[in-house]
């Protein structure tokens, strides 16, 4: 009976060993989610993508994000659908909007008991006559399904209650969200080397003032504080004036 040496490596062995060092990698998905970076704190595809392939092996991906462009949310999403390690989703703060889309792409979602996720309608700003209004709304009913199919492949719920969810703008805390298949476990307890979310008003209110106050920020002139006018030196009192004035009535009378 043949037997392989113990010493000697097959390539299936081989294989193994070099996976088995290929050590876990953690990326982290913070603030909006844009096409083009205004700010430095934004999320593109580009710069998740080189993240994403600078290396190998499973990854997980901490999300802590009020949401943004849902076009940027799907590439991001289409990215880790099709990465070939294992995808594990952590939330430790806010899966909000477009946020909330792209943490359905984990092969695993894990939530901070202390994290929310929050599901709405798309929304977009438009100018026109009647058809152009016509032509946004049709868009938004567009993309608000694609948005569903993201959900139902995670949570195997309706359509018809999923819409009724993002009609309704639903948040969900760690627990609900388990309920309801959006996450699939708990974290234990927060590790002291999690990035924590700051104190925060759940609204839609809450991302726009955000922007606004970075926008307001970015655009804001210094202008030079007024300059003291300079005192006069050669200053005359009030009774000397009122002294000379008399003396020069007298001399001309």
């Amino acid at each position: 009976m043949n037997q392989t040496p113990k010493n000697l490596t097959t390539p299936e062995t081989q294989e193994n060993q070099e996976q088995s060092q290929i050590s876990d990698r953690t990326l982290y998905l913070n603030g909006q989610i844009a096409e083009v970076s205004w700010f430095d704190d934004d999320v593109t595809p580009q710069l998740f993508k080189d993240e994403l392939m600078s290396g190998d092996g499973n990854i997980t991906v901490w999300i802590n994000s009020p949401g943004g462009d849902c076009v940027a949310a799907a590439q991001i999403y289409n990215m880790l659908k099709e990465y070939s390690g294992d995808v594990t989703i952590k939330i430790d703060g806010l899966a909000a909007s477009a946020a909330s889309v792209i943490a359905m792409a984990g092969d695993k979602v894990v939530m901070s008991p202390v994290a929310m996720i929050m599901i709405h309608n798309p929304s977009t700003v438009a100018f026109g006559e009647k058809v152009e209004m016509q032509k946004a709304i049709a868009m938004l009913d567009e993309v608000k399904e694609s948005i569903i199919n993201a959900y139902e492949i995670k949570t195997g719920m309706s359509r018809t209650k999923l819409a009724h969810m993002m009609d309704t703008e639903t948040w969900m805390d760690a627990h609900s969200a388990l309920d309801l298949g959006f996450a699939d476990e708990i974290i234990g307890k927060v590790d002291e080397d999690i990035p924590q979310a700051g104190n925060m008003v759940f609204s839609e209110a809450t991302v726009m003032n955000s922007l606004m106050d970075k926008i307001a920020k970015r655009c804001r002139i210094e202008l030079p504080e007024p300059k003291e006018e300079p005192k006069p030196t050669n200053t005359v009192k009030a009774d000397a004036l009122e002294e000379r004035l008399f003396l020069m009535k007298t001399w001309r009378d």
